[in-house]
């Protein structure tokens, strides 16, 4: 029998490797296993989020990703033959900008990442089924001799997909419609003078009636890209997918890209090089809830939507970085009570956000104006959790700055002695656990902090100027004023920023027995 300080993880793509990954890095053991024998090779999500950067950089994976992806520079869209304007993907200040990168990729990249943290995926295994009592979950597998087993773990994670395993043992509903029509994906080379990185977009009168309907996302590679498109009448099937890649058909040949291709790109460009292709079906879902007891569901398990923005495997791969730090702490004897219920109430409504905002998106075949709020929200940088337990603030006076529950921004140009270069806020961030930052013009009480050993970082930033605390504290200076005006942190300030890089708590002035009360919702 597997030990309960175990979780156990259905489903190895690429929200089943992040929650992996993360309860690694985080200090808690886990055991990941997938129905399939290997790997599908499928380019099926191919957009990757700045904030999904953002989380790849705190992970250590981020470098090797964008060395493996090309960087996405707007959208270029064409009705009934003509261009339209440039909708362009401007870089959100501060952060990263939107990457190709195909799903096998994403998934080589996490494979390899947890391999090196010691945990390697168990292929051709199978939940069957599972049952969950105070101290565990007891969980039937069928392994690849066909031969059946019962393990024994803490936790139970299903990262599963549409049709979870796991979902339906919870006997959770799914909520939602199919939209009626079935689509084509093919991953080719495109013989044209298109600019590159851009995604194309194609819109004409379908010879059958409604709109059609051209997608081309751009991928490593010279002129390649995944293309989406309506499936012609005699492909489709009244039963279709209810939602994914169809499995039970062949996917089509370059001769029926190559149709749709002729149909709506002006100058009938030659395809070929077909890599993979396949059919595949869209629906709308939510759970009613993200889990029970000691169960929960990630990812496609628990949202499914129209991929219109590339919104879907990066709001699963969020979902378990928010779920993960949680986990970890609860396998280790160290979590608030109410700490993984927080993950329902922090990430369903997100989940919800996003299946409406995509399916308003796919019936107007519209992403909205390419101005700087939307631009931050199509990639996931305004997420929060405001309404959390575990955001809080002893005081609320004017002025701007991170709220508790917001994303906490990058800030450069941090100093220290002995250090011939600046620092980043992130660079702070980096490795499992929380983050104090408690920011001050003088440096009066900051030795004062009462915090839980091996569980919090603390830093001072000092302003210009100001007299160094007492030795014993880690101090950099805010060189440029930077963090003062991005977190309105003047004169004195303390920011709990939480281990997947929310603000948890901000207290201004600087109250440290506030920070220390707030930090029981967390630490048991």
């Amino acid at each position: 029998m597997e030990t309960t300080t175990c979780a156990l993880v259905v489903g190895a793509g690429p929200v089943g490797l992040t929650l992996a990954a993360e309860l690694r890095r985080h200090g808690a053991a886990c055991r990941v296993i997938d129905s399939l024998p290997r790997p599908t090779g499928w380019a099926k999500a191919v957009g990757i989020q700045p904030r999904t950067l953002e989380i790849w950089e705190q992970m250590g994976v981020v470098r090797e990703a964008i060395a493996a992806g090309v960087w996405l520079r707007g959208q270029l869209q064409f009705t009934d033959g003509v261009a339209g304007d440039p909708y362009e993907l401007r870089v959100p200040d501060g952060t990263y900008g939107f990457l190709a990168l195909p799903q096998y990729e994403v998934e080589r990249i996490l494979t390899e990442h947890l391999a090196r943290l010691g945990t390697e995926v168990e292929r051709g295994v199978e939940l069957r089924s599972f049952t969950q009592d105070a101290g565990g979950v007891s969980a039937t597998l069928a392994l690849p001799d066909g031969s059946a087993r019962t393990v024994r773990a803490g936790y139970l994670v299903g990262c599963d997909g549409a049709h979870s395993t796991v979902r339906h043992g919870l006997d959770l509903s799914f909520e939602g419609d199919r939209f009626p029509e079935e689509y084509m994906l093919g991953d080719v080379e495109v013989d044209w003078s298109m600019p590159a990185g851009y995604a194309l977009r194609f819109l004409a009168d379908a010879p059958d009636g409604g709109r059609d309907l051209l997608v081309c996302v751009p991928l490593p590679g010279h002129n390649r890209y995944r293309l989406s498109m309506r499936a012609p009448a005699d492909l489709r099937r009244d039963d279709g997918p209810g939602h994914g890649i169809v499995t039970d058909r062949p996917g089509p040949g370059l001769a029926r890209i190559q149709e749709v291709v002729d149909r709506l790109v002006p100058g009938k460009p030659a395809v070929g090089h077909l890599r993979w292709s396949s059919l595949f079906g869209i629906s709308h879902r939510l759970a009613d809830r993200y889990g029970a007891g000691r169960v929960f569901v990630c990812g496609d398990a628990a949202h499914i939507h129209p991929p219109t923005g590339a919104q879907g495997a990066n709001t699963g791969m969020q979902d378990a970085y928010n779920l993960a730090w949680k986990l970890a702490l609860a396998l280790r004897g160290v979590a608030a009570p109410g700490l993984l219920s927080t993950y329902d109430t922090e990430r369903r409504p997100v989940g919800e956000e996003v299946v409406g905002r995509t399916v308003r998106y796919a019936r107007t075949q519209s992403l909205g104006d390419a101005d700087a709020t939307h631009l931050a929200r199509e990639g996931q940088l305004l997420v929060a959790y405001p309404g959390s337990p575990l955001s809080g603030e002893a005081q609320d006076p004017p002025g701007g700055g991170p709220r508790p529950g917001e994303r906490a921004p990058d800030v450069q140009g941090l100093t220290q002695e002995g250090l011939g270069f600046p620092v980043r806020l992130f660079d702070l961030l980096q490795g499992p656990g929380h983050t104090l930052i408690l920011y001050a013009d003088a440096a009066t009480g900051l030795d004062d902090a009462e915090t839980p050993a091996g569980l919090l970082r603390v830093y001072v930033v000092l302003a210009p100027g100001g007299p160094p605390p007492e030795p014993g504290v880690q101090v950099f200076r805010d060189a440029t004023g930077a963090f003062r005006d991005r977190y309105a942190a003047g004169p004195s300030a303390a920011y709990l920023i939480r281990p997947d890089g929310y603000v948890g708590f901000r207290a201004r002035p600087m109250d440290l027995g506030a920070v220390t009360a707030h930090l029981r919702n967390t630490f048991g």
